[in-house]
């Protein structure tokens, strides 16, 4: 196609766009709870590419009267495939190797990739996106790359039916722009409030409204017949609108919340329509907005960002998997794997990207026989067919086999046991506690007298006391909490018998407001409320006002900060409570991280979740805090 477009331009401001849209999308995987809306880089790459592809299609048919369909797959794969594959057989040799805990559905994953499906394969899989805790796939942002490829696969025909049957391309813009809309009202239609909504972000269905947008613009906006030169109102009303959108952009990667309602129910086709705007100033020659985000920075990352954002996130999961305390150098850690990945994506672009694009496959197995020869031509290069052919056989090994038990898997296992255990146990006794109408009263204070007879009662062990165990046992508590807590609920209920559990794996901290308003409205929350969240991220100012405003001034709240190495977040959340227990006089943070962090010996392998060895420490030191 490139030949042929004699009239085509290399829009060097696309570069700068892109390279946006991957700084977004790294920075949300490195700190997903302070970019909170950096994944917001993929519509941006989506509406990049719904418009340039579909300029160049109307240009090769404006020119030639027809649409090479096939050339346009071949070369489409000869860009996407050889990267793809590689990261793709890659990471499966390194799992393979390395991470066997994830052998898991390893074939499935390089099968859906390799046909552009796995999208929904994660779909069927209830993957979710947005769960930023415990073993994360290092395949999960391949879902766009899924979208792409079938965008690609599908689009020629469409513009080639387009094109030759609806000539008016006010008409085509038309049918265009309201398929999007289609696409944005089925992820409306089909997003549920209060649940993961993964089923919407991964959808070919829901997502293609970004796509569509810029495929829409090309009808309207052809790079080709744009002026370039314009009169000083135009160019000003482009480069305000240009730089507006930028703005609003940015400004959004901070705000937005991908489990945000508003982001689904609008929010994410707004931010398209904005990024639509942003493509269309850029692509104008008579505006500004192309030499402004034009620089050897940006176009060194804007070419390279297909390979970025393919290794990126692979290379953060092994890493971090690798380094026992995150937590501790978040920042440096952050730029350690920043380096990584540009490195990485540099000498992919170099001697496999580049390479490949032009590559002549019909000569595949000549240069492969020639490679492997005595007398080869190809010199040091051949450790490079020795090194893909390593690759290829581990990773197919790997495919086919079956993940063995190791201690971590094993632990694993052992902890998901004991929490859906727990939760039915928990389930039971909280429908008891329910039946139980009588309702123990907690002494304000306790006098001299009993604080030293308790002292004296404590045993060499450590065990509670006789009346420590009494008062707890008459106390009802309503805890609420993630993972955490879902481990610990049995013992906790064993010294509580009176205790409310409500505790859900990947809970965020902003999830409490619907279960604190549902018991705030019967009638059911307790003098004493037990929280055990942020394990899976940080929490806003906001959050905390609406959780301590709902519990209401007169009952006692006590939170457990966090003991979370293995993540970014964990000194951010325990900052945070200890700066909220200033300001709410009735809230008191249990410091469970600085008891037990010296204590690995306490934790399953994930080093967050209380084994059987640490709970009755766990409990004891929760139970002697709220008895306080």
């Amino acid at each position: 196609m490139e030949k042929r477009l004699k009239k085509s331009r290399y829009i060097t401001g696309f570069d700068g766009v892109r390279t946006l849209a991957v700084i977004g999308v790294i920075l949300y995987h490195l700190f997903p709870y302070g970019m909170t809306g950096g994944f917001l880089g993929v519509p941006i790459f989506f509406v990049v590419s719904g418009y340039l592809i579909t300029d160049l299609l109307i240009q090769e048919y404006d020119q030639n009267d027809r649409l090479d369909i096939k050339s346009f797959y071949v070369r489409r794969m000869k860009r996407l495939y050889p990267a793809l594959i590689t990261m793709v057989m890659t990471t499966a040799a390194f799992i393979t190797l390395f991470a066997r805990d994830s052998l898991g559905k390893l074939r499935d994953v390089i099968v859906t990739n390799v046909f552009y499906v796995y999208n929904w394969f994660q779909v069927a899989n209830h993957e979710s996106y947005f769960d930023k805790f415990g073993n994360q796939s290092p395949f999960t942002h391949l879902w766009s790359l899924s979208i792409e490829g079938q965008f690609y696969l599908i689009w020629p025909i469409v513009i080639l039916l387009l094109l030759r049957f609806i000539r008016s391309k006010q008409t085509n813009f038309d049918i265009l722009l309201i398929a999007a809309f289609v696409s944005a009202l089925l992820m409306i239609i089909l997003f549920k409030p209060g649940q993961d909504p993964s089923r919407v972000y991964y959808g070919t269905d829901t997502r293609m409204f970004s796509i569509l947008l810029g495929a829409a613009l090309a009808f309207l906006w052809p790079s080709t017949k744009l002026k370039e030169n314009l009169q000083s109102g135009p160019r000003l009303f482009l480069d305000g609108v240009g730089l507006g959108s930028l703005l609003l952009i940015v400004l959004m990667f901070f705000k937005m919340n991908g489990e945000s309602e508003l982001v689904y129910l609008g929010g994410m086709f707004f931010f398209s329509l904005l990024s639509v705007i942003l493509v269309g100033t850029i692509a104008h020659p008579g505006a500004d907005m192309n030499r402004l985000l034009t620089n050897p920075v940006f176009t060194w990352v804007g070419k390279r960002s297909y390979g970025i954002y393919l290794y990126q996130y692979p290379i953060m999961i092994f890493y971090e998997q690798k380094i026992a305390n995150v937590a501790n150098h978040p920042w440096l850690h952050a730029m350690i794997e920043i380096a990584l990945i540009l490195v990485i994506s540099d000498i992919s672009y170099r001697f496999l990207e580049l390479p490949l694009q032009h590559f002549d496959y019909s000569r595949t197995f000549m240069v492969i026989k020639d490679a492997f020869s005595k007398n080869s031509s190809y010199g040091w290069k051949r450790i490079w067919a020795v090194l893909v052919t390593l690759v290829l056989v581990t990773a197919t090994w790997g495919a086919f086999d079956k993940p063995r038990a190791s201690v971590s898997s094993s632990d694993s296992s052992d902890l998901q046991k004991v929490i859906k255990n727990n939760n039915k146990q928990a389930k039971k006794q909280n429908t008891a506690a329910d039946k139980d109408k009588k309702k123990a009263s907690q002494p304000a204070e306790k006098s001299a007298t009993e604080a030293k007879s308790q002292k004296n009662e404590q045993q060499a062990d450590g065990e509670l006391t006789a009346s420590e165990k009494t008062k707890a046992q008459n106390m009802p508590v309503t805890a609420i909490g993630d993972s955490v807590l879902a481990d610990a609920s049995s013992t906790m209920q064993g010294i509580f018998p009176q205790m409310y559990v409500d505790a859900k794996v990947g809970r965020q901290v902003h999830e409490a407001l619907p279960i604190l308003d549902s018991l705030v409205r019967r009638g059911k929350l307790t003098d004493t409320v037990l929280i055990s969240l942020g394990t899976n991220g940080p929490f806003t100012d906001s959050d905390m006002k609406q959780i301590m405003g709902m519990i209401g001034p007169k009952r006692r709240v006590y939170w457990i900060n966090v003991n979370v190495p293995t993540q970014r977040w964990q000194d951010q959340v325990n900052e945070e409570l200890a700066q909220a227990q200033e300001k709410y006089s009735n809230l008191t943070v249990i410091d469970w991280y600085s008891y037990s962090k010296d204590h690995p010996d306490w934790f399953y392998s994930d080093n967050v979740h209380p084994s059987p060895n640490g709970l009755p420490y766990f409990g004891k030191f929760v139970t002697r805090a709220i008895l306080k």
